[in-house]
């Protein structure tokens, strides 16, 4: 079974905006790693545009910065599925608008072979959370404070405890947290 995992960038104080982030040449490798090992990446509409509006450029003009050339590329080439009741139409290379509800289409492609699936979309790791369908949380925490911007666990009921797995520390002050969810 595949497990799902919430891989996103975040600030210390629990946000979730791109612009706060440090997003060096190690950041860049530190994700591609985790894309080595992605079989399909899910989206929300929100970060879904942000990333469709920015990568396939990238691959068809590289910047010649090798980790960010590499994260453009595979993000390109790993089959994605967007989650959104808006758009009707997607334009991206290897994207699918899923046609079920979330909680049916994750758990359907648990059960298919392959590589993991995952997802960086704040309103899906906070839905999926809600659903206890996440295995695991990748968080690389940033030395920022925003103080304001989209939190990651909003609307967040229920506890969820997690078991710390791994920890890797980045050069620019990132903390990558890896935990497991601890199933009741």
């Amino acid at each position: 079974m595949r497990k799902v995992i919430a891989a996103i960038n975040m600030t210390l104080d629990g946000f979730c905006d791109h612009t706060s982030a440090i997003a060096d040449d190690e950041l860049h490798a530190h994700f591609n790693d985790a894309l080595r090992s992605a079989g399909v990446l899910l989206y929300g509409r929100t970060t879904y545009q942000l990333m469709e509006s920015y990568w396939p450029t990238v691959v068809k003009n590289p910047t010649g910065n090798q980790p960010i050339d590499e994260f453009a590329v595979l993000l390109e080439n790993i089959p994605k599925i967007l989650f959104s009741r808006t758009l009707k139409s997607v334009d991206w290379t290897n994207v699918t608008l899923a046609k079920g509800n979330l909680q049916d289409e994750v758990l359907a492609l648990k059960q298919q072979p392959g590589k993991d699936i995952y997802l960086g979309s704040p309103s899906l790791i906070a839905a999926l959370t809600r659903h206890g369908l996440i295995d695991e949380y990748h968080l690389c925490v940033h030395p920022i404070i925003a103080g304001k911007g989209l939190r990651l666990f909003k609307d967040i009921d229920d506890m969820a405890t997690l078991k710390l797995i791994k920890t890797k520390a980045l050069k620019g002050g990132q903390l990558a947290l890896y935990y497991e969810a601890v199933r009741k």
